[in-house]
């Protein structure tokens, strides 16, 4: 792997270097293993997570080593670069058309998929679901047991590649129609309410306690987390702006993946 990281590396610096086989077969073996989940662009290390830059590096790489092809599946044509990916029954991963996964992304066993879209570099863990026209974006990292509900959109990102990637820790409920952008990074088992929307400069504001506890770019383990709104100051007057509320923590009782909207319900919370 280290000499993979070597030619990768070198390759950035140097794009002539595309040109040779050498280089070709290492951006091709990177996303083969990323396709079948034996690298990943981000992984857990304890409690902290590493980005692998390298491995971004040679995703962006490979787009101008491909050439444009057409792909025609009954009346539906495709133009693109890269493959989808292939063999779901041989994953033991459940595909409902329309869903798409690009050639370069890993799911897991137990993934469900409805009509959705999962980008090239992206993990998804065992048994998530990946609900109707949930996107989930280059390099996002998604673990197992999460619930993508749907019209649920988690960004993603290539460039610049220090940039870390969205990441869904194991067991968490992603509400209707939320947005998790910009290198976010939800704690396991968090709940986020429908519509909740957090981007690196989101305002997560814990309300739960006697006195508000601020939070930046993460979400707490087990947090339940609704759409809220704060005043800010501004020249033309004062108007409210987007947060997110934590209001409370999941229960005992709502650990289990089949229960995670009683988390919501608790609190009088909409799915």
């Amino acid at each position: 792997m280290k000499d993979i990281q070597i030619v990768i590396e070198k390759a950035w610096e140097d794009r002539s270097l595309l040109k040779e086989q050498k280089t070709i077969d290492a951006i091709n073996d990177v996303v083969e293993m990323l396709d079948k989940g034996k690298l990943r662009v981000a992984e857990p290390i304890g409690d902290n997570w590493q980005v692998n830059e390298w491995v971004k590096k040679a995703v962006i790489m490979f787009f101008p080593l491909r050439k444009m092809e057409t792909t025609e599946v009954g009346i539906f044509e495709f133009h693109d670069k890269i493959p989808l990916k292939r063999d779901f029954a041989k994953q033991e991963v459940r595909v409902v058309p329309h869903a798409i996964a690009r050639y370069g992304s890993f799911i897991d066993r137990g993934v469900v998929m409805m009509p959705s879209y999962v980008n090239i570099g992206a993990y998804v863990g065992s048994n998530t679901m990946v609900d109707t026209w949930a996107t989930v974006g280059s390099c996002a990292q998604i673990g197992k047991e999460v619930h993508l509900s749907g019209g649920v959109g988690i960004g993603g990102v290539l460039e610049p590649v220090q940039a870390a990637p969205v990441i869904i820790e194991d067991n968490c409920f992603i509400g209707s129609r939320c947005i998790v952008v910009e290198g976010v990074r939800i704690g396991k088992g968090a709940v986020l309410g429908a519509n909740v929307v957090i981007t690196l400069s989101t305002k997560i504001i814990d309300v739960s306690g006697s006195e508000a506890v601020e939070y930046k770019g993460y979400v707490p383990p087990n947090s339940v987390v609704i759409p809220g709104s704060f005043e800010k100051e501004f020249p033309a007057g004062k108007y409210n702006v987007p947060c997110a509320l934590i209001i409370g923590m999941r229960k005992e009782s709502t650990d289990k993946k089949t229960s995670l909207n009683d988390a919501l319900r608790d609190y009088g919370v909409s799915v």
